[in-house]
């Protein structure tokens, strides 16, 4: 996950940026998007927790003989953890060396686990030789309530692209929930409070980055996607503030 210039904090488990002028807090693109619905989620943990009770039946079984009931359904419940925070620092780590290309920097020494991603981005880079306008800026939205921060705009072959990277095993429709965000935000936001306006971009694009290949597919940030992720905004009111709302204490009847 990106780390903005910007000021954020976290609360309830989602990141807010904070206005440096104004103070104002609004929830990043990110935590807004995630809340939607991901079914598939639920099947991929129990398929992991599935996996490391098989490899691991020898050590659940000392945990249990010894009497150690808890620790070995702690070490159960945690797999899902374990393989998703292996992804996410490979990802970070990544996305860190490809900052440092974009703007344009040299890179030091890369860790030999990396050396592949890096060699597969650099195909990239000589197969469409991107022009970077804009690397991990934060946008502002006064007009909806959000901000966040997107990994690039770069012009190839004339067009005005705005820019993803992912790194994971797969590529979601979701992508186009977070460009339509930061393409329709009002303005990008300095840490020192300076506002710069946002280009008008012709496409959306995604970078899906492996260790051993590259693909680059057109996304949609059209004003129809735009319409999804301003719904999830007002889902988002909900599990931050508005269900608290809801429900009064128990009613009593006078004698």
């Amino acid at each position: 996950m990106t780390t903005p210039a910007v000021q954020t904090i976290k609360r309830s488990g989602s990141r807010f940026y904070v206005h440096p002028e104004t103070n104002a807090k609004v929830p990043g693109v990110t935590s807004i998007t995630g809340n939607l619905p991901k079914p598939f989620l639920q099947y991929w943990g129990q398929k992991l927790v599935a996996e490391e009770a098989v490899d691991s039946l020898g050590s659940i079984t000392q945990l249990m003989v010894q009497g150690k009931r808890e620790a070995a359904i702690d070490m159960l419940k945690r797999a899902p953890q374990r393989s998703t925070g292996d992804a996410a620092r490979i990802g970070t780590d990544v996305h860190g060396l490809v900052e440092e290309l974009n703007r344009g920097e040299p890179l030091g020494n890369v860790h030999p686990d990396l050396q592949p991603w890096i060699t597969q981005y650099d195909k990239f880079l000589d197969d469409w030789q991107p022009e970077f306008l804009e690397v991990e800026s934060t946008v502002w939205s006064e007009t909806y309530g959000y901000a966040g921060t997107l990994d690039g705009i770069c012009r190839i072959d004339g067009d005005l692209l705005i820019w993803d990277l992912k790194t994971g095993k797969g590529v979601y429709p979701e992508v186009g929930l977070q460009l339509s965000a930061y393409s329709h935000a009002d303005y990008f936001l300095s840490p020192d409070g300076e506002q710069r306006p946002i280009p008008k971009v012709d496409f959306g694009s995604v970078l899906h980055l492996r260790p051993d290949k590259y693909e680059l597919r057109p996304v949609r940030v059209d004003d129809d996607v735009f319409s999804v992720f301003k719904s999830l905004i007002h889902v988002t009111e909900w599990v931050q503030e508005k269900h608290k709302t809801v429900l009064g204490a128990p009613l009593t009847k006078e004698s």
